[in-house]
């Protein structure tokens, strides 16, 4: 048995002690729980990658509007179902400034994250037209959108990208949509685990794809505006943040307050319909509801059902947090940068020491340094890797609980704290003297 910085013996009695059959199918929750076990028992510090948390300060604005929303009684009234008028005059503007997108104030449709927004977007897409009763992943994705799918009982399907860059997704696309079942297809730009950013001529083939076979592309803008590589945080003027809108109206993009303004806490986001689909009548909605439209049912009948509406002080803190990025007196991309700095860093700590980066390049660029990256062991299996860290007091979670067919794990950089880069150093040195890898000296 080799020497480790978290106690062997205590590990793996921990480890048991979940029952997992597969320790690389271990949800993020049972990573998470795992590893603060081991902290409590063996008093060692854990460098937590497993989370996606934010790890900066949330928006002062945004706790200054909600702070006198709730000052104001706000709490005592229930929400109206739509949204609050300011917040989706507010997201609209928003919408404009940072992705050159016109969509109604009408279809901006606050939600209680993301979460919540894509569960709404799926149940609905569901339930346009008989037939089409599956949704289809680019993954790697977000694993517990896939537990949604599960939870409401519809179908998916799903393929990694990793192979089918540029051209190349297009005959996986239509492989998938011309079997006439999939109702809409989901990806996040940028990728959550991976990091990569679709290109717009690969959007431009997605929207092309999606026309053709009419289905609704649900776009995942979790985090908005992270592709540090492009200076995105310039309200009005250009670049902007890619995005398929530019080349289709059946779309639905969901924006969270989450990671970009720090806000994850108070569960706030806005799903923003295309004023097309918005106004669209389906036959399944229509059978099933006796009428109305895509946006109508998916506020007035959907969002009732889950919620009867979203936080009401959150709301206001969301529309204060939107205008203030549009006016360009809050630069929430300058703040944000902060991941990024963290990333390059780490990533070179784990380099040195013999890891590989799984998905490294956006076609013919080095991906962003970001919230997310993806980190491999020569020799190792995803899920071996996953569980060796753990006796080097790192956790993270294994690439194929994320759709994704790579060995590899998914590491956040959100909560690593200054100390922790020296910390991550020794301990990968004990990691590579305990793994020699052939003919690295």
């Amino acid at each position: 048995m080799k020497n480790t910085p978290i106690d062997f013996k205590i590990a793996q009695e921990v480890i048991d002690s979940y029952h997992l059959p597969d320790f690389g199918k271990a949800t993020i929750r049972e990573v998470v729980a795992i590893s603060n076990e081991l902290e409590q028992r063996t008093g060692k510090e854990f460098i937590h990658m497993e989370m996606g948390v934010p790890g900066l300060k949330p928006a002062q604005v945004g706790v200054d509007a909600e702070i006198k929303a709730l000052q104001d009684g706000i709490a005592s009234i229930y929400p109206n179902i739509n949204g609050l008028p300011a917040l989706k005059e507010q997201a609209s503007r928003f919408i404009k400034a940072f992705i050159n997108v016109d969509i109604s104030p009408e279809g901006c449709v606050p939600v209680t994250g993301s979460m919540q927004g894509s569960y709404a977007s799926f149940l609905v897409c569901g339930q346009c037209t008989p037939g089409k009763d599956t949704i289809l992943f680019i993954d790697p994705g977000f694993p517990v959108q896939k537990q949604q799918i599960t939870v409401m009982g519809y179908r998916y399907e799903s393929f990694d990208v990793y192979d089918f860059r540029g051209e190349k997704l297009r005959d996986v696309l239509e492989s998938y949509l011309s079997k006439g079942n999939i109702a809409a297809l989901i990806y996040s730009n940028p990728n959550n685990p991976a990091w990569f950013c679709l290109t717009d001529d690969e959007l431009k083939i997605i929207a092309e794809m999606a026309n053709k076979y009419d289905v609704i592309v649900i776009e995942d803008l979790a985090y908005f505006a992270m592709d540090f590589r492009k200076n995105l945080g310039t309200p009005f003027q250009p670049p902007y943040q890619s995005t398929i809108a530019h080349y289709t109206d059946n779309y639905i993009m969901q924006i969270s307050g989450s990671k970009a303004f720090s806000y994850a806490g108070q569960r706030i986001g806005i799903t923003a319909i295309s004023d097309k689909l918005y106004h669209r009548e389906y036959p399944g909605l229509t059978q099933r509801y006796g009428g109305g439209t895509f946006g109508t049912v998916y506020i007035h009948r959907v969002l009732y059902a889950l919620s009867s509406g979203t936080s009401h002080s959150a709301q206001y803190a969301l529309a204060a947090m939107f205008k203030a990025a549009a006016d360009g007196t809050f630069d929430f991309v300058s703040e944000i940068k902060e991941y990024g700095r963290r990333a390059a860093r780490i990533k070179k700590i784990f380099i040195k020491h013999g890891f590989k980066i799984v998905y490294d390049h956006d076609l013919d660029q080095p991906i962003a340094d970001g919230f997310y990256f993806t980190i491999a062991y020569p020799g190792m299996t995803g899920s071996e890797l996953m569980k060796e860290l753990i006796y080097y007091g790192v956790s993270a979670i294994s690439l194929g609980t994320t759709g994704s067919r790579q060995e590899g794990l998914r590491a956040c950089v959100s909560f690593i704290k200054d100390h922790q880069y020296e910390l991550l150093d020794e301990r990968l040195k004990i990691f590579e003297e305990n793994h020699p890898l052939p003919g690295k000296k």
